[in-house]
């Protein structure tokens, strides 16, 4: 009689496939144009801005509807994701936030524009939680984080790339061809997800997928396997998805894991928000703004790529801590800049690398801690709190523009929330004894 195998000990034993490349290339695609998507309206707010003749304040709920709307996309499709499927629910999300983007293009007020990023932002608040865990359960546990991390590097890079690309395209088919741009891009992917795109074998072996369906599968995983296992998911599902967020052995965690994604994007959507707009305030040129802010995208990128092979050789809670306070020094040091604008690119810069890519180890982190069951649950939930924070730091950025604060002081108070995500973290590896967070799930 054949012995079951569990399913991570299977992926573990096999050379790193062509199918798990794959999956890791469509994932990374995917939140690229997820990433070019979300940060794209905080580049072309200037131009929005002019064009209806709009206060700094008015701007508020155009960002604001985006961030409820990824918000509200965490919380529907996590749990959606856990039941029907990690492929089906990414397909339906990229589908639906390009075409939300291209119906944004064509806005003819301000009202409109609001209305259609909020959608936009169910789709982009649907797409990342279900790349990150796609690809955290097609990779080997000895790279997770690593692996995860540098998927989720197409994040930072599509934000980057939205700010240069916006800086150039505003001259030439302005704020309207830039959202078309971000609505054709996500459109011309789906059909790679739908033809070549896996479905989860964790969530297939969990759901007791049919035999043919399984076969098929292995079969492009390790085409070399001349008797296919049996496998199976040592875990017992504990009620909801949801409510097994809050069952003893994760609610704490949980907790935890809410905070700090509250407040390391509560500062990472106040600086890809605002900056562009605090900076041509103070009279930098829009090219200026844009090149400034990028460096913040692209220090998350190197910052993601460091900190994820880090923890998987030193623990995900100690490095993301420590990245947590150095975050902290860096969001002072660029309030404290003074108008030096080397000085300020070289903190916005170690802010990326210590904020926007301890961000992105975090959620490698929390596809970590949480069981197949409920971990598209757990990943997407703990992003809506996140973008609860996203919401307030948004809108707090217009409240204090609205009050005359300087940029100084507006991004220096921004230490605060980086020192309780540190805590935060901290706490959360000190809660779990008995569970190493760098492969808390297999």
């Amino acid at each position: 009689m054949q012995t079951r195998q569990d399913v991570q000990q299977f992926i573990d034993a096999l050379p790193f496939s062509r199918l798990q490349r794959l999956t890791l290339w469509l994932c990374f695609f995917v939140v690229t144009v997820d990433g070019f998507d979300t940060a794209a309206i905080g580049f072309i707010a200037p131009a929005i801005r002019a064009e209806w003749q709009l206060s700094a304040a008015a701007l508020a709920p155009l960002f604001g509807a985006g961030l409820f709307g990824l918000m509200a996309g965490a919380l529907v499709f996590g749990p959606l994701a856990d039941r029907l499927g990690r492929k089906t629910i990414l397909i339906c999300s990229v589908l639906f936030f390009g075409l939300t983007s291209l119906a944004a293009a064509w806005s003819p007020s301000l009202g409109w524009l609001v209305a259609w990023r909020f959608l936009t932002g169910l789709g982009l608040g649907g797409a990342m939680p279900c790349a990150i865990t796609m690809t955290s359960e097609y990779c080997p546990s000895a790279r997770r984080s690593t692996l995860v991390t540098l998927m989720f590097c197409g994040f930072t890079i599509g934000s980057a790339v939205g700010g240069l690309a916006s800086a150039h395209l505003l001259a030439g088919v302005g704020w309207r061809g830039v959202l078309l741009t971000g609505g054709i891009l996500p459109l011309l992917l789906v059909p790679a997800l739908v033809l070549w795109l896996p479905e989860s074998l964790r969530f297939l072996v969990s759901r007791q997928a049919s035999h043919a369906r399984m076969q098929a599968l292995l079969r492009r995983l390790a085409p070399a396997l001349t008797q296919a296992p049996l496998l199976s998911v040592d875990e017992k599902a504990s009620g909801t998805p949801v409510r097994a967020l809050f069952s003893p052995q994760y609610a704490v965690g949980t907790i935890l894991l809410w905070i700090s994604f509250f407040m390391s994007l509560l500062i990472i959507y106040l600086i890809s928000s605002w900056l562009p707009t605090l900076l041509t305030n103070a009279g930098a040129s829009m090219s200026k703004a844009s090149l400034v802010t990028s460096t913040f995208q692209i220090g998350g990128t190197l910052g993601a790529i460091v900190l994820g092979r880090c923890m998987d050789r030193a623990g995900a809670h100690r490095t993301l801590s420590l990245a947590y306070v150095l975050g902290a020094v860096s969001v002072a040091a660029s309030g404290l800049s003074n108008g030096h604008l080397w000085l300020l690119v070289l903190a916005i810069f170690g802010v990326g690398i210590f904020v926007s890519g301890t961000q992105v180890g975090a959620n490698a982190m929390a596809a970590q801690f949480y069981p197949t069951h409920n971990r598209a649950t757990g990943v997407s939930w703990a992003n809506a709190a996140g973008r609860c924070g996203s919401v307030v730091g948004s809108l707090c950025g217009g409240w204090m523009m609205s009050m005359n604060l300087g940029m100084g002081l507006i991004l220096a108070m921004l230490a605060v929330p980086a020192l309780v995500s540190a805590l935060a973290i901290a706490m959360l590896g000190r809660q779990v004894p008995g569970r190493s967070l760098v492969s808390a799930t297999t």
